[in-house]
């Protein structure tokens, strides 16, 4: 299902009548403002981590994480997520309706999908402007469920309502297509629909797709077919190592359909402008991709009139030669995960500092933990989930995304 960011829509939110703490860490940006919050519900066994970031246009991002931190059943554990969550809206001053994604991460989708679409703010279908994705990609103890939530809203907390012209952004969640056959067909199919809902709208793979994620079930076996699928349908519409290619993670995961082998959601903008993006690299650090077969790009920046998104694809411990480095460690991996992380974000003028929302897959679930612990330790109140995924390497034991956002001053760009 497609589903399009709709920018006009406004209604109230009601508060769920939970006691609640904000504990807020701020970061000057001049006239632009990164915010951290750390949202504690008193009577709700649930973390929720919130950060901020406001233009100088007055337009505000929000990314949201809410994980519980009790064991419970599925349906239980939602209700507290969707309590938490609408609480820490209302704190916010934000309209349910100024939401441009949620992303659940799902420890067994297949079976928990009814319960999910049973619920207005869980369902792929239901009316609301905003794109579902549900992804089967267990979140860690003591979860069955956590939420990753992306708002964009104006001063008065609404969804902006922006002028003629200005960039238009789509969300894509859950496509797939399980009638091909493997993963090489299923792929194909896949990005042969997404490409036709593109050119619907009037835009193009090469010129306003933004980014992608490829979840793969049995990564370990399939993801060759996915590897092939993409290089080949890429090269039929520019995308190479002599133009460019599109930021992206490709990882275990699975849909509600068992017969879907691979599932994209994606993120296109229409009307954006060739100057406004650029592509990362950090060649000290990592490899181009190509070098080892795959196409993708190791980040992509945007940037809007007030500001810069600095996308961060699937990074793992890797050279520059395309090297697995620390075998068998995956806290040494996640150093030098971080380390990379670091060296993508410094041409677009961004650090560590600037990440307003970072998910973070381990292939083993017995590292979830200790990895929580020293990305906490690293990056304090961050919105960050952490789930179990194998990554597309088996000796990959750890791998981390991202977003950062860093003020712009560019009279001559669109608004975002």
């Amino acid at each position: 299902m497609f589903q399009e960011e709709v920018r006009i829509q406004k209604s109230e939110v009601s508060s769920v009548g939970i006691d609640t703490t904000l504990i807020s860490c701020r970061v000057d940006l001049g006239d632009n403002l990164m915010e951290f919050l750390s949202f504690d519900n008193g009577s709700l066994p649930v973390s929720v981590n919130i950060s901020c970031f406001r233009g100088q246009d007055g337009v505000t991002e929000h990314h949201l994480t809410v994980h519980p931190v009790e064991y419970a059943s599925l349906d239980i554990q939602l209700e507290w997520v969707f309590k938490a969550y609408r609480d820490a809206l209302d704190h916010l001053g934000l309209h349910i309706e100024t939401a441009v994604l949620r992303r659940f991460f799902c420890s067994d989708l297949p079976n928990q999908f009814p319960i999910l679409k049973n619920q207005p703010f869980s369902n792929p279908q239901h009316t609301e402007p905003c794109a579902v994705s549900l992804v089967c990609q267990p979140p860690g103890p003591s979860a069955k469920v956590s939420l990753w939530a992306y708002h964009v809203s104006d001063q008065n907390g609404n969804r902006p309502i922006l002028p003629g012209g200005s960039p238009a952004h789509y969300w894509t969640t859950g496509l797939t297509c399980p009638v091909a056959g493997g993963s090489c067909d299923q792929t194909r199919g896949i990005l042969e629909k997404y490409d036709a809902f593109l050119k619907s709208h009037g835009m193009s793979l090469a010129d306003n797709v933004i980014r992608t994620w490829f979840f793969v079930q049995n990564i370990d076996a399939n993801y060759h077919g996915l590897v092939a699928a993409r290089k080949e349908f890429f090269a039929e519409h520019g995308l190479t190592a002599d133009t460019h290619f599109i930021a992206s993670t490709g990882i275990e995961g699975g849909h509600a359909d068992i017969a879907a082998t691979v599932t994209m959601d994606a993120y296109a903008v229409s009307g954006i402008r060739p100057a406004q993006i650029s592509y990362l690299t950090a060649p000290d650090h990592l490899s181009p991709t190509h070098i080892y077969g795959v196409t993708f790009e190791r980040g992509t920046a945007v940037t809007y009139r007030d500001r810069r998104h600095v996308i961060i694809s699937g990074t793992a411990s890797i050279d520059s030669q395309g090297k697995i480095l620390h075998h068998g460690d995956a806290l040494r991996q996640l150093d030098r995960a971080i380390e990379n992380v670091e060296a993508l974000l410094a041409p677009a003028g961004a650090g560590l500092e600037d990440m307003a929302a970072i998910i973070v897959y381990v292939r083993d679930i017995s590292d979830h933990t200790p990895i929580l612990h020293k990305m906490r330790q690293r990056f304090g109140d961050i919105p960050m989930t952490v789930v179990c995924a194998s990554v597309c390497r088996p000796g990959w034991l750890v791998e981390l995304e991202g977003m950062a956002i860093v003020p712009a001053s560019c009279p001559e760009l669109p608004v975002f």
